[in-house]
């Protein structure tokens, strides 16, 4: 399965919100390369709405993704909401405890509100988006490797 990282199974019908959740699902896999962004991000003044915090998600899984729904366990996500000082607000959920890439990525959420929404596309969801294409490859192509093909022999019967 060769999916592009920046797509999610299910888009919404407005292009405006598809277009989001691209990115935020981009922001949300970012994890530490997001730091490299740091201080293009926080060039501006903003608050912390809701400071970057911990807690538990419950995650659901189906058997051969079209089963019956069931309760897989817990996971830690961490969330942060942010408001710049024009009043774009940006929120983040992020899988993990990483409360730096919480708040980056509700930063940069903030950002892509604004006018200058192509520019950080160009310069910020793009590059994730093709590193994590890169990584995914890279982990496809591992993962080949390891691939056994099963055969069987049938035996004439006399």
């Amino acid at each position: 399965m060769n999916r592009d990282v920046s797509q999610s199974k299910v888009l919404h019908s407005d292009p405006q919100i598809a277009i989001r959740q691209r990115w935020m699902a981009v922001l949300a896999r970012a994890g530490a390369s997001l730091a490299t962004y740091e201080s293009a991000l926080k060039e501006i003044d903003y608050r912390l709405i809701r400071a970057p915090e911990i807690g538990m998600t419950l995650v659901r899984g189906r058997m051969g993704g079209t089963g019956s729904p069931f309760n897989l366990g817990e996971m830690s996500v961490t969330r942060c909401v942010v408001r710049l000082d024009d009043g774009r607000t940006g929120y983040s959920y992020v899988a993990g405890r990483d409360k730096l890439h919480a708040e980056l990525a509700a930063l940069a959420d903030a950002h892509l509100q604004g006018q200058e929404q192509a520019h950080w596309h160009a310069r910020l969801i793009e590059p994730l988006a093709a590193a994590q294409r890169a990584q995914q490859a890279a982990k496809a192509a591992e993962t080949a490797t390891t691939q056994v093909e099963f055969f069987t022999l049938v035996r004439g019967e006399d």
